[in-house]
């Protein structure tokens, strides 16, 4: 796990050791995500430089530095992230008579690219990953990132370059940054909570979308594109093309579903427990998070089950009970019988993170479990380098409740001609917040029902189809174009486009794989685990288990409105069910009462309508009333606020 950064100067290129001063101060920017090696390549004639940090993980002798060139010279490569099957890969390649001079996967990333070409090799990698390879045979650049988009690979125009790298913080290093914020992405950011694909918040500045490859040649580097890419495209010689769909996944698998369910059982086993065997590999020190529900229980029994030593599991603990899942997560260690380490974390260890996060984040992000997934990362980094993670399985086998309660409220409503859906929205929201909330701790153990009951509202007053309805769901500022001031609709990446057959939960679980899962949940965990120099694996992420994920059909993953059904049944194998069936708790921390209390002040200031006017970004009237109400304790405006406020510090850094 690794950090990389790059320059093209085609017009005008710099002198070869300037070049070489530029990408190691953009480099040095990544110091967290590699800080055990560090390196630089330039092709002056060229103007090429590529940069690189270096977490070593696999083969740590200088056979593993980058960048690094294949051995007929013609590929440079720098390369963040794993190929876990690259062992394969290699005993296919020495058929072409190869000779190695390491046990590195980048050698044999160099080698696959030289013999079968970038895209073949792309398409047989098991692994997450970001690459920047030049082509100096056919004087082309290919970034290429990992099919759910583990790995980060942000690239654009500035000063007239095109510049390539693992984070915004490298790449605002090269001399002369001074894109502006893009105003319509900042209002995609108020409404997601983070930053999606393929924007960046900065103009000019794009992310790579996940399992694409994006190629131009040199001659093109000083030519910017006026909008990004959306895959497949190519816009003059631009080329973004894609070499796995997850829109393929889907529409193969549910032509061909699997119905035995033992069968279907004994499969998951088998591929999953491959991920994790293939996700072991390492020749440094390797753990587990463990936080005692389905996703990380699974990942760790499997882990213990293929070890002959005790596995490494961390967990961190809260005093409030509402957030804290250390003593379930220690229930499963024992009984597993891990070598496990828990840290209870005071609200001033968690609060003390809060002026780090726009640093970490290099760009505007606003999920506020951040801030325990940090805090776990640096448990787990003072004992082992790589952790794995139970990331990606709700998406894939239905774990959220969104999914059920959506069709819950599609089957009760979804009959009543829009008018009257419209009336019974304005009803629902006519009464307080505050009211439904005693009704919901009085009577029907429902916490927060009142946030609950007025997005309720909102849904049936505005969403005309299940799409309208998901956006809505998913949005924090659904009127985020009016908050952002000057800023326009903006278009985004394509919807998949699901079989007809496709139900409700499955056209979410899709949706959320192509945008929330890339640009929330695995945004977070890297910046987070990097932040630290540990290395984040999710076997739930292993394209194969993807595969079979979308094989199964709707009952093998919810039955009887609970999510993860065949999870939970090959969990059952290893681990009493005892242990783990638990209402889903999700991962966060209390910012709504920290706003009211320890954080008040720098919120206070951070939310000032003196510096909103002043700054001309965001509308301060809706932001200025909604944190009345929050403190007032009429509503809870947590989620709102703290995008707001995420924004507000990482401008102000």
């Amino acid at each position: 796990m690794c950090g990389l950064v790059g320059v093209i100067e085609g017009d005008t290129p710099r002198r070869e050791a300037d070049l070489h001063a530029v990408v190691e101060s953009m480099s040095a920017m990544l110091r967290h995500r590699g800080p055990d090696d560090a390196g630089t390549w330039v092709e002056a004639a060229s103007g090429v430089a590529l940069g690189f940090r270096r977490l070593s993980i696999v083969d740590l002798t200088a056979a593993g530095h980058q960048p690094q060139t294949s051995h007929d010279g013609r590929f440079v490569v720098v390369f963040n992230g794993e190929i876990y099957n690259h062992q394969v890969l290699r005993s296919q390649l020495s058929a072409h008579c190869h000779e190695w001079a390491g046990h590195s996967d980048t050698e044999t990333l160099l080698a696959g690219f030289s013999s079968w070409g970038v895209k073949r090799t792309l398409a047989d990698a098991v692994g997450m990953f970001a690459i920047a390879a030049w082509d100096r045979l056919e004087r082309r650049l290919y970034l290429a990132r990992d099919r759910f988009g583990e790995k980060p690979l942000y690239y654009g125009w500035v000063e007239g370059a095109f510049v390539f790298g693992s984070e915004l913080a490298a790449l605002r290093q090269y001399p002369g940054f001074r894109n502006p914020i893009d105003r319509n992405v900042l209002a995609l950011y108020l409404q997601h909570g983070c930053v999606p694909a393929p924007y960046s918040i900065f103009e000019r500045i794009y992310k790579l979308e996940p399992g694409c490859i994006l190629s131009m040649p040199l001659e093109a580097a000083a030519r910017p594109l006026p909008s990004p890419p959306f895959a497949p495209t190519r816009d003059g010689d631009v080329e973004l093309e894609r070499y796995w769909s997850l829109n393929d996944v889907v529409h193969q698998g549910m032509a061909a579903p699997l119905q035995d369910e033992p069968d279907s059982l004994n499969q998951l086993d088998e591929v999953l427990s491959q991920a994790v065997q293939d996700q072991s590999m390492a020749d440094v020190p390797l753990g587990a998070f463990l936080s005692g529900g389905i996703d990380s229980s699974l990942i760790v029994a499997l882990m213990q089950a293929q070890s002959s030593q005790r596995v490494h599991t961390f967990t961190i603990g809260f005093d409030e009970a509402e957030f804290n899942e250390a003593p379930h997560a220690k229930a499963v260690a024992q009984h597993l019988g891990t070598d496990h380490l828990e840290l209870y974390v005071s609200s001033q260890q968690a609060l003390d993170v809060v002026p780090s996060l726009p640093a970490i984040y290099s760009e505007p992000f606003a999920d506020s479990s951040q801030i325990p997934t940090y805090l776990v990362s640096r448990l787990a980094r003072a004992h082992v380098t790589v952790a794995l993670s139970g990331d990606g399985a709700d998406e894939l086998f239905g774990g959220y409740s969104r999914y059920s309660w959506n069709r819950r409220v599609h089957d009760r409503l979804g009959w009543l001609p829009r008018f009257a859906q419209r009336g019974l929205g304005t009803a629902v929201q006519m009464v307080p917040a505050s009211a439904w909330n005693a009704v919901g701790n009085a009577g029907l153990g429902v916490s927060r029902l009142g946030e609950k009951a007025h997005k309720l509202g909102d849904r049936l007053r505005g969403a005309h189809d299940l799409h309208d309805q998901y956006t809505m769901l998913m949005s924090i500022w659904p009127a985020s174009t009016a908050m952002a001031l000057g800023a326009r609709p903006s278009r985004t990446a394509d919807s998949i486009q699901l079989p007809v057959a496709a139900g409700p939960e499955e056209r979410m679980m899709a949706w959320d794989a192509v945008g929330y899962l890339p640009d929330d949940i695995l945004q977070k965990v890297d910046r987070a685990s990097m932040a630290v120099s540990l290395e984040s694996r999710a076997p739930f992420l292993d394209h194969r288990v993807a595969e079979l994920a979308w094989r199964l059909p709707l009952r093998m993953k919810i039955r009887n409105g609970t999510g993860k059904w065949i999870l939970r049944q090959l969990l059952a194998r290893r681990v009493p069910a005892h242990l783990t069936e638990r209402p889903k708790m999700g991962f966060g921390v209390p910012i709504g009462s920290w706003l009211r209390g320890p954080l008040r002040e720098w919120a206070e200031e951070l939310l000032s309508e003196r510096r909103l006017t002043s700054e001309g970004f965001l509308d301060p009237g809706p932001v200025r009333q909604k944190w009345a109400e929050h403190l007032s304790g009429a509503r809870n405006w947590q989620h709102e606020l703290w995008c707001v406020l995420m924004f507000e510090a990482w401008l102000e850094r």
